[in-house]
């Protein structure tokens, strides 16, 4: 619903009745449906704050207000209902701190929030955002507690009952499927991923639970075990949208149509007039020219005949009904990728190769080289010596390249080698990867050599291939293959690890966390709350159609059947405590800890466009959770006497992450410092981090052979016929490299998908509606830290347009905005913006 909607109550002053010796609170309701067309029967009634009730416990509660007589307006192409409204309290009530409300009718509808005038007292708010369902399907009346924040020792006595009750409901006893209504947040295994009752082929491990295959925990939905494996979870016979979520957690019906239309469009554009197409011979693009003319087709192709059946077979039939209609549409025409769009050859440009590893989509991976040769985990050596690379070291030697942290590794090695064996069938061929560069003395970067290995015949001996830089015949021909394979390594772990685990898998468990143990009421469920928005429901729709057996992910990755077993291993390694920036950039060996700076921490790359901006976002993060918690907690102790605050990190850690319940490296939460780091690296992940790795797709892998994410060939051998193939025409055989036309295709509808923001969207910095807090010192402090990314926006503007630092755009000329925060873009922009910082994972 975003921020199109006003408040549910606009309740005008109290009106005191002498005769009766009540007070009359009248006001308004503004109410926006669920159906089209529905009518409202609802009551309301209100809880005291500061009045106790003796016989219930709880504040006393107020006659009820019915909504009748309402009068609907359109605001912003949402039909709000405004109903008139009176409360009849005892003239010593007090102080409204609560109230209930019963929907009586069939249908469903949203509540936005609540504001009541109480006389000679303060405008009271109440912070809703929530689906009202009937009460005959949920049992029960829904309760909002007012913006006003208390710590669970501060609550008042009327209002402590209340929320406790509120805080067990919502943890539900673990047991029974879901249902659409039911308000109930649980922790499950990904169980959910293998669908066995469709074959065998179909099976996946269950994730999380087990050494074998650690992982963070998922929001329950209690769907019955399929009937192959008692261990996995059922799943629909085809997609739907129709995945259990709290309701809560539900996308606004606005922005899940427009996610629904987005992704129709890129169906239709990319990959049906690929599958439809039959005169093509070869499943392989011809030409890069085939490969441009995809983002601007002139032909309609309709979807009839064996692609609609196919299609009814897979999808619902609302879904399918769409995605038929829009295929009788004419074609729209997309955008070219960056990448592409002022120098089509750029991305073949070494300097663009590697300035992508600083500020493309995926710059969280290079590290500082710590030994040369590198040697993997289990001691082999790789085969790059120092004569391949002290030609090209600037005049410096070896020691004293990497003496001053001037040689750079991007490594796909160590993980991927024991999983090659496996994915290397049914035509695929890939390597794991070492990639060497040097920091020149401009801060760009030099590509120094590309290691590709391949298991040898027992466990400690490998297969390698070094290739060198090149421009000019054959050897600049192979090491664009070589290149290439280092990039689908890179595609891979970025879906898998930087974008899927470490930002929508790894927040998840936050959230379920925060429901279950932070009241409403809490200040750091208020101050988590924006960060939140959608998550739950964007990943639950992955587990549905990108990640699952089956699934997009399995279709366009080289990593196949084994895309989240390979995601599990690398979870083995994942830290808490390493996920902030300033951690992550001091492990990678591209900072040195500086307790002077603002960050914490010295750069030691320059023009580091990720990192440089990504500092400033962390450090406006981290100011403005140190202002927010210094509020509520004056001193140690009150973090520690917080019972709420302390179940929540005892679930995160022994249940939500609870594969890692033993590590030593959390947080002990003892200390304010040590909630403010929690805190800020929450929220850095939620809104930055996620931004960083999501937002930048379609410049850059919307072209696919600038990140191709499989390869179905291996760098021919001299000598053999499949390097006669390459001689006689280098760029067809490296067409056949890449993936195919309708894998190819499926990836950038994909990539589209992503890339787009929605109208819905609330941006870091942004109020997430007026009624967020009524707290005046909050508002002061949230206003500085709008003010400060305000400031960061104004930097990174100056940084693009230093012609110093050659990283900002390098030769593809894409200026790096993919942390520029976007805090005026209030409902103005939606689509492929590349740029701006949500404040949740919400796509």
């Amino acid at each position: 619903m975003g921020q199109q909607t006003l408040q549910c109550f606009n309740v005008v002053q109290g009106i005191t009745c002498l005769q009766t010796g009540k007070e009359i609170i009248a006001g308004e309701v503004f109410v926006v449906h669920g159906q089209p067309g529905c009518r409202i029967s609802a009551s309301v009634q209100l809880y005291s704050g500061t009045r106790l009730d003796p016989n219930s416990g709880k504040g006393k509660l107020s006659e009820k207000a019915y909504l009748k007589h309402g009068k609907t307006q359109q605001h912003d192409g949402i039909k709000i209902t405004t109903y008139k409204i009176k409360f009849s309290v005892e003239l010593d009530f007090g102080i409204p701190g609560a109230f209930v409300i019963t929907n009586e009718h069939k249908h469903k509808f949203f509540l936005q929030a609540a504001t009541l005038q109480v006389p000679a007292y303060k405008k009271i708010q109440f912070y809703c955002k929530s689906w009202i369902y009937p009460f005959t399907k949920t049992k029960t009346n829904r309760l909002f507690f007012s913006n006003t924040f208390y710590l669970p020792n501060q609550t008042p006595e009327a209002l402590a009952e209340l929320r406790k009750k509120e805080l067990a409901s919502l943890k539900g006893d673990g047991t029974r499927e879901r249902k659409e209504w039911e308000r109930v947040y649980g922790y499950d295994y990904y169980n959910d991923l293998g669908n066995p009752d469709k074959g065998q082929e179909h099976m996946r491990p269950v994730l999380g639970g087990t050494n074998s295959y650690p992982y963070p925990r998922r929001g329950r939905t209690g769907r019955p075990h399929s009937s192959q494996d008692p261990r996995t979870e059922s799943r629909p016979a085809k997609f739907n949208l129709d995945i259990y979520v709290p309701p809560d957690e539900q996308l606004s019906p606005k922005k899940l149509a427009e996610l629904i239309e987005n992704s129709v469009q890129a169906i239709v554009h990319f990959p049906i007039p690929e599958a439809l197409s039959s005169k093509k011979e070869s499943d392989s693009f011809e030409s890069f020219d085939e490969i441009n003319n995809i983002f601007s087709r002139h032909k309609k192709h309709e979807v009839e005949g064996w692609m609609a059946e196919k299609l009814k077979d897979l999808v619902s039939d609302d879904l399918f009904k769409e995605i038929r209609e829009a295929s009788k549409k004419d074609p729209i025409k997309f955008p070219l990728p960056k990448i592409i769009e002022d120098n089509e050859l750029a991305w073949k440009d070494d300097e663009e190769f590697a300035r992508q590893m600083l500020a493309g989509v995926n710059p969280t991976v290079i590290k500082g080289l710590e030994v040369f040769p590198p040697q993997s985990r289990d001691g082999v050596w790789s085969s790059i010596k120092a004569s391949h690379i002290r030609h090209n070291l600037d005049g410096l030697t070896v020691t004293e390249a990497m003496n001053q942290w001037r040689i750079l590794i991007l490594d796909h090695h160590d993980y991927l080698l024991p999983f090659l064996d496996r994915i290397n069938t049914n035509g695929i061929c890939v390597y794991a990867s070492r990639t060497l560069l040097f920091l020149r003395d401009d801060h760009t970067l030099k590509l120094l050599a590309i290691e590709l290995s391949l298991p040898g015949s027992s466990a400690d001996t490998e297969i390698n291939r070094v290739f060198l830089p090149a421009t000019q015949g054959t050897e600049a021909a192979l090491w664009l293959l070589a290149k290439a394979h280092v990039a689908v390594n890179d595609s891979a772990y970025h879906q898998l690890i930087s974008h899927w685990l470490n930002t929508h898998a790894a927040v998840e468990p936050f959230i379920i966390a925060t429901r279950r143990q932070l009241s409403v009421m809490h200040p750091i469920h208020r101050l988590l709350d924006p960060h939140f928005k959608d998550t739950m429901h964007i990943n639950a729709l992955n587990r549905s159609i990108i990640i699952n057996s089956g699934g997009i992910l399995e279709n366009i990755l080289f990593t196949r059947d084994f895309s989240m077993e390979l995601s599990s291993a690398i979870y083995r390694d994942w830290r808490f405590d390493e996920q902030g920036l300033p951690a992550d950039l001091i492990k990678r060996g591209l900072a040195l800890e500086d307790p002077e700076r603002p960050s914490g921490v010295y750069l030691l790359l320059e023009d580091y466009p990720y990192a440089a901006d990504g500092l400033e976002i962390w450090t406006a993060i981290k100011t403005w959770v140190r202002d927010f918690c210094s509020l509520f907690y004056t001193n140690d102790n009150s973090v520690r006497s917080d019972v709420e605050l302390q179940a929540w990190w005892s679930e995160i850690k022994n249940v939500g992450h609870g594969d890692k319940r033993n590590e030593t490296w959390w947080y002990p939460l003892t200390t304010l410092m040590d909630l403010i780091k929690a805190l800020t690296t929450l929220i850095w992940i939620a809104s930055a981090l996620h931004a960083s790795v999501n937002f930048g797709h379609y410049a850059y892998a919307g072209y696919p052979p600038n990140r191709p994410t499989l390869s179905r060939k291996f760098i021919p051998e001299e000598g053999t016929l499949e390097f006669a193939a390459f001689l006689k025409d280098p760029d067809r055989y490296y067409l056949k490299m890449l993936p195919t036309r309708i894998e190819m295709t499926i990836g950038v509808a994909l990539i589209k998908v992503l890339s787009h923001h929605t109208l819905d969207e609330v941006y870091i910095g942004q109020d997430p509606s007026p009624e967020w807090t009524d707290d005046e010192e909050v508002q002061q402090r949230f206003e500085k830290f709008r003010e400060n990314l305000q400031k960061v926006e104004r930097k990174i503007l100056a940084r693009n347009r230093d012609p110093k630092l050659k990283n900002r755009k390098g030769p593809a000329k894409i200026p790096y905005k993919n942390l520029y925060p976007d805090t005026s873009n209030i409902g103005h922009a939606k689509g492929i913006t590349g740029k701006g910082i949500p404040n949740s994972i919400s796509i």
